[in-house]
C-alpha cells in the first residue's frame, strides 16, 4: 500500500477503510494508530499543513500538558505527530474543505468537499472546535490596529523582541504567552478582569513568580491609541475607578473564542452545546461515523490534546471492529508479546533441566 500523497492528486473513487476530518494532533494520532492497526487511512484538512491550531495559530507557543514532555514547542510536536503518524502507507488531503458527508444504502460514506468526493468504510472527525474567531473588545480603534500592534495569537516570538508588552486574559492561552515571552520582551504587563482564573494553577504561579506585572482582579483594558501601530493602552482597576496609561509596542487579547461547527451542523449528526454527541466508543449517530477531540461531547468531557488522544485511540480501534467484526477491539499491547516470550523462554528453561 504505497498511498503516500499530500497533494491529493489521486483517484477520489479509491475506497479507504478510515478517513479522518482534521489533520490536528488528535487527528495525526489517530492516523498512527489506523496505521498500527494496518488499516487503509487518508486525512481530509482545509489547511494547507497539519498540526491545526498548534500550526496554524501558535507554532511557537509552548504545550506543557502532554505526555513525556516537560514542555514541548508547538511546531516540535507537530513535527513529531507527523513523523509518527505518517511511518505508514497514509494520504493527506490537505487544503480541501469538508462540506458534506453522508452515508449511503451500500454502507459507504460519501464526503463530499470542494475538489471532489471521497469514498470510506468510516469517518473519524477530529475538526477540533470547528470554525472558530476570537472574541474582540468594544472599544475605539481596536478593529483599526489589528495587526498594527493589536494581536490574538503569537505566531513568532521575535515579533515581541525587545518590546513593551500588554496580555489581556485569565485562561491557559494567556497565561503561557506571559510565560513564553517573558524572556525575549522588554516588559510584560498581564490583566484580568475577574477574581478568578481558567488557567491551569501552576501556570498562574509560574506569572505570579516571574517579572511580570500582574494586575488582577477587576483589570480591564479601556482605550488604545495610536496611528500607524498601537502607541499606548489605557487600564482600568472597576472597582476603584484607577486608571493607568501604559506605553506599549503590542497588545495581545486572548478573551476567549466564538465557535461554531460550520457545515458539521447539516451532517445529521446528534449535537449539543456545540458539539458532536458520542458514547464511551466515539460512536456517533451515524453508524460509521466516529469523532474525537475537542469537537466532541460527553458526560466529564475534557478538552486536552491528551484526552483528545486518547479518544482517537477509541474510535479507530472501534473503527477497525466496526470494518472487521472479527478484528479485536483492543490491539493488546507490545508489552504483551515480552511477558508470552519469558513465558515460552521459562517453559525451555525447565525442559532443559529435565
Amino acid at each position: 500500500m504505497d498511498m503516500e500523497n499530500k497533494d491529493a492528486n489521486y483517484d477520489r473513487s479509491d475506497l479507504f477503510d478510515i478517513t479522518f476530518i482534521g489533520a490536528g494532533p488528535v487527528g495525526l494520532y489517530g492516523m498512527y494508530y489506523a496505521g498500527l492497526r494496518v488499516t487503509k487511512f487518508k486525512a481530509i484538512d482545509m489547511l494547507e499543513e497539519v498540526g491545526g491550531g498548534l500550526t496554524a495559530l501558535y507554532p511557537e507557543k509552548y504545550i506543557y500538558d502532554v505526555a513525556g514532555f516537560p514542555k514541548v514547542m508547538a511546531k516540535e510536536l507537530t513535527r513529531m505527530m507527523e513523523q509518527q503518524a505518517t511511518q505508514y502507507p497514509h494520504m493527506m488531503a490537505l487544503g480541501e474543505k469538508v462540506i458534506n458527508l453522508k452515508r449511503g444504502e451500500d454502507e459507504i460514506i460519501r464526503i463530499t468537499t470542494d475538489k471532489g468526493e471521497h469514498l470510506t468504510k468510516t469517518v473519524v472527525i477530529c475538526a477540533g472546535m470547528g470554525a472558530y474567531m476570537p472574541k474582540r473588545l468594544d472599544i475605539p480603534n481596536l478593529k483599526e490596529l489589528e495587526g498594527a500592534g493589536v494581536y490574538y495569537f503569537v505566531r513568532r516570538l521575535a515579533d515581541f523582541e525587545g518590546k513593551d508588552v500588554l496580555i489581556v486574559g485569565g485562561g491557559d492561552a494567556a497565561f503561557d504567552y506571559s510565560m513564553m515571552l517573558e524572556p525575549v520582551a522588554k516588559s510584560i504587563t498581564h490583566i484580568h478582569r475577574n477574581d478568578f482564573f481558567s488557567a491551569h494553577e501552576d501556570s498562574v504561579r509560574k506569572v505570579k513568580e516571574s517579572s511580570v506585572d500582574l494586575r488582577c482582579p477587576f483589570w480591564e483594558l479601556k482605550r488604545i491609541t495610536g496611528e500607524d501601530w498601537v502607541q499606548d493602552a489605557t487600564i482600568v482597576q472597576t472597582q476603584t475607578g484607577e486608571e493607568k496609561t501604559l506605553r506599549v509596542d503590542a497588545i495581545i487579547l486572548n478573551i476567549g473564542f466564538l465557535t461554531n461547527l460550520g457545515p458539521i451542523e447539516n451532517w445529521g449528526l446528534e449535537l449539543e452545546n456545540n458539539a458532536i454527541k458520542v458514547d464511551s466508543r466515539m460512536r456517533t449517530s451515524i453508524d460509521g461515523v466516529f469523532a474525537a477531540g475537542d469537537i466532541v461531547t460527553y458526560d466529564g468531557k475534557l478538552k486536552l490534546i491528551s484526552t483528545g488522544c486518547g479518544e482517537v485511540a477509541i474510535a479507530v480501534n472501534n473503527a477497525k471492529n466496526y470494518i472487521d467484526p472479527k478484528a479485536k477491539v483492543s490491539p493488546g499491547h507490545s508489552t504483551d508479546r515480552h511477558v508470552l516470550s519469558k513465558k515460552k523462554m521459562r517453559r525451555l528453561a525447565e525442559k532443559d533441566k529435565k
